[in-house]
């Protein structure tokens, strides 16, 4: 399959441009390719649904930013990929609105469906490896009974007396008018004499549906994940809408996260850092060694590579940084507090002196 070539030079502009600039050369670019300008030309077409992809995704900050740091692949992994134009109806739907009525730009077309929203929470760890989760969600559906017409069992729905069946009428007169929505059929151009009962004559009813989401590896809280086509049917027979996915990540117990990295604080005593020692440390895959040097001091940051977490892009792993904390007993042995006060009168250093129980102290009274 051929590599995408980039958007900016798809557009023909540098990659610090303003959206206005985008827009002009996007505008140019749709015009030279249309359709209507082209008609048969399968290569200008595909280069004015080129265009289109380009658009979008450098019209939107948040693709524009993802795109700049992690290229196609990234907007693919991350959720953030442009919609994949499959006509160039999609296209009129999508940015007709900047062209006006050029080229037939503003003529009446079948809308997409509205798109839906749900929000899921994964474990930590879910989100380290990826998972894939079934979403319930409730949206419409085409009538059974009706197969979507809005007319009774047995009848058919009639032509809008008021449009003619073009869902659009003409207000105005002499050298202005203006077109606007049906006000009898709100657009559909059909006029249903005998509704039917499930649907109400909507030609849709509401159900409950179940989407297989797969959640790549790596991702993190706050991203949203677009699944294409699972949103509300068009009522007009258009594509239905798009599903997004608002994703939160619980957080975890031991580790914390910074992009790709992970970081951890492993309580070691201080006779290991003193005198070195092999200690293991959990990871998200199990267990690793980490190495203490002889005379490593409190805080000393260890690095393992790999050790992290999965880009979302599929640009490597991150790294698990361990910082060492000298873990203090509360309670020390009679033995272990007499060695640990040698130790501190070896070393010169002033420590508090033994804390004498009841025993010790009834002894000091009878001995004045």
């Amino acid at each position: 399959m051929a590599s995408k070539r980039d958007y900016y030079e798809v557009l023909g502009v540098p990659r610090n441009a303003g959206l206005d600039e985008i827009k002009k050369s996007y505008r140019q670019a749709a015009l030279k390719f249309h359709p209507d300008r082209n008609p048969g030309d399968k290569q200008a077409e595909t280069k004015f649904k080129e265009a289109a992809e380009a658009y979008e995704v450098l019209s939107d900050s948040e693709k524009r930013a993802r795109y700049d740091q992690y290229g196609h692949d990234g907007l693919a992994a991350g959720g953030f990929g442009p919609r994949g134009f499959s006509s160039t109806d999609d296209i009129f739907e999508a940015f007709g609105d900047i062209f006006g009525d050029l080229f037939g730009f503003g003529r009446q077309r079948q809308r997409r469906g509205a798109s839906l929203r749900v929000e899921v929470e994964l474990a930590f760890e879910e989100a380290a490896k990826g998972v894939e989760r079934t979403i319930e969600v409730r949206r419409h559906e085409v009538c059974k009974t009706c197969g979507g017409s809005g007319a009774k069992s047995g009848t058919q729905p009639s032509e809008c007396p008021l449009c003619g069946g073009h869902g659009q009428v003409l207000q105005g007169g002499g050298f202005f008018t203006i077109r606007t929505t049906c006000p009898r059929c709100h657009g559909t151009g059909k006029h249903i004499k005998d509704p039917c009962k499930p649907c109400g004559g909507g030609g849709m009813v509401r159900e409950k549906a179940e989407i297989k989401v797969t959640i790549p590896a790596g991702i993190d809280t706050e991203t949203r994940l677009r699944v294409a086509g699972q949103g509300e049917p068009s009522p007009e027979g258009g594509g239905r809408g798009d599903l997004f996915v608002d994703v939160t990540v619980k957080p975890h117990p031991f580790f914390e996260r910074d992009g790709n990295n992970l970081f951890c604080e492993l309580p070691v005593s201080f006779v290991q850092t003193a005198l070195g020692a092999d200690v293991e440390v959990p990871t998200l895959d199990g267990k690793a060694s980490v190495k203490i040097p002889r005379g490593t001091p409190a805080g000393q940051v260890f690095r393992l590579r790999g050790k992290g977490l999965p880009d979302v892009g599929g640009r490597g792993t991150g790294d698990l940084l361990v910082r060492l904390a000298i873990d203090v007993p509360k309670n020390l042995t009679k033995e272990q507090e007499t060695l640990l006060r040698e130790y501190a009168k070896s070393e010169k250093i002033e420590v508090k002196p033994r804390k004498k129980g009841l025993l010790d102290k009834i002894k000091d009274i009878f001995e004045g």
